[in-house]
């Protein structure tokens, strides 16, 4: 069984399969030998109609988190999709029915839905604006603001540290 950090970890990797290398926009799930080990190492089957629908989730969800669609815009990836309650000793959980194709794009979707919900806010674009990476803050302070502190924190805070000695040089 999939846990919850591993459905929103394999959501987060997902997200931030197109970053920005040395200024150009990379899709490391382009070449679709990549694609398809990715896909496997997630529980796919690595088909290329897999591979179509999860690129559709990945471009939909990544401009839904960063605003620019409406989450209305992720329906169609939903749609004739079902769930049906399993009774067992350990509960209710709730079995997921859509076509095989369409599993992982839909379990995306139902990801970021359920991350929505239960960690409203901590889903978010990296502040940098020359970024296209996620991140997903689960520190109790919610203040995050970088994918990563060490890469595009630092390149911010160093930025930020020139502006006001270059603008403190000038007056």
């Amino acid at each position: 069984m999939v846990t919850t950090q591993e459905q929103q970890d394999t959501l987060l990797e997902l997200l931030n399969s197109t970053p920005v290398v040395r200024g150009v926009v990379q899709d490391q799930l382009a070449d679709p030998e990549a694609a398809r080990a990715w896909q496997q190492a997630h529980g796919g089957s690595g088909t290329a109609e897999e591979h179509a629908w999860l690129l559709r989730a990945r471009d939909a969800l990544q401009d839904v988190v960063r605003g620019a669609r409406p989450a209305a815009s992720l329906a169609p990836l939903l749609d004739g999709v079902t769930s049906h309650p399993e009774v067992s000793s350990e509960g209710v959980s709730w079995e997921l029915d859509a076509p095989e194709e369409r599993r992982m794009a839909v379990e995306a979707v139902l990801a970021w839905s359920a991350l929505l919900e239960t960690m409203s806010g901590r889903l978010r674009p990296c502040a940098n604006p020359e970024c296209r990476r996620f991140l997903l803050d689960r520190s109790k302070t919610n203040k995050a603001r970088w994918c990563s502190m060490a890469v595009c924190g630092n390149r911010m805070k160093a930025r930020r540290h020139y502006q006001r000695t270059r603008d403190g040089a000038a007056e």
